[in-house]
């Protein structure tokens, strides 16, 4: 008899399947909630007659979004900061984490302690911000590129990861002639494709997420990413241009402004999840777990 066809089996699989439903319905609501509240009648939305479902219909806070140039111009900078940053990020990630994974590397050990010890000791605010000043980086879209270049978490799950590869593999590439640059181009890179993606994932939706250091270090309004314009909106009330919508409709759609750029600020990067999850999955347990 097996486990899931004795009483407390069942018992057990209904209360896990219970669970997850209300886990699932805990982290649907709130973005069905906005999503209605982005397209229902602006009446319905003020009087927060909406709970699930929208009531009415209408486009008037996406029409109030798009018409407002700065939204694009935060959305081309986040996503040049996201293609950008994630591809220098995952190179000097993988380029670090590999000669890690290599015992025959002889100073794995002390540059380990180094990588190590910037998980614990940070310099701080004030003294990363004179650093970024001193060299020419603030205020320029290289701060949010070269600041985090690198993810110590990151480079411990990679090295892990690229450690499972056998020796073999290598020394029979070594035998034929190649070295160590085209071993890791051409042997373990097509055996790391698992790994990459989630670096990817990870440092994708890091960049798109990020505001902080785009609130410290860009002051100019052009290089500033679309989540520093959603703070602006949400919290200071600020940042939204005029429109040529009539303005008792304005007056109406200005909560649901909110609502309509949370929608438009959040659908891309959960657009590309799916792609990458079977890869994310078999990443992390075997980065994370093998050793």
């Amino acid at each position: 008899m097996t486990h899931s066809t004795t009483p407390a089996g069942r018992l057990a699989d209904a209360v896990i399947t219970a669970i997850m439903l209300f886990v699932i319905v805990i982290c649907l609501y709130p973005l069905l909630y906005v999503f209605s509240m982005s397209i229902s009648d602006p009446l319905a939305a003020a009087a927060q007659e909406v709970w699930l479902l929208p009531k009415g219909f209408s486009l008037n806070a996406y029409n109030l979004v798009f018409e407002n140039p700065d939204i694009w111009t935060a959305y081309f900078n986040t996503l040049w900061y996201t293609v950008a940053g994630t591809a220098f990020n995952v190179l000097m990630t993988i380029t670090l984490a590999y000669p890690l994974s290599r015992r025959s590397f002889f100073l794995r050990g002390p540059i380990t302690f180094l990588v190590v010890f910037t998980m614990l000791f940070s310099g701080g605010l004030i003294p990363t911000f004179i650093l970024v000043n001193n060299l020419g980086l603030y205020n320029t879209r290289w701060a949010l590129i070269i600041l985090g270049a690198i993810g110590v978490w990151y480079v411990i799950i990679a090295r892990t990861y690229f450690s499972t590869i056998p020796e073999s593999l290598i020394e029979s590439a070594k035998l034929d002639g190649a070295n160590d640059i085209r071993i890791f181009w051409t042997v373990i890179l097509p055996l790391s494709k698992p790994i990459i993606a989630v670096l990817v994932l990870f440092y994708a939706v890091g960049h798109w997420n990020s505001y902080f250091s785009a609130l410290i270090y860009l002051p100019n309004k052009d290089l500033q990413p679309l989540q520093l314009y959603l703070v602006k909106v949400l919290v200071e009330n600020t940042g939204l241009a005029d429109s040529v919508m009539p303005s008792e409709e304005k007056s109406l759609a200005i909560m649901q402004i909110k609502y309509a750029i949370i929608i438009v600020a959040t659908l891309p990067i959960l657009f590309v999840y799916p792609f990458l999850q079977k890869y994310f999955v078999k990443g992390v347990m075997i980065g994370a777990i093998k050793g």
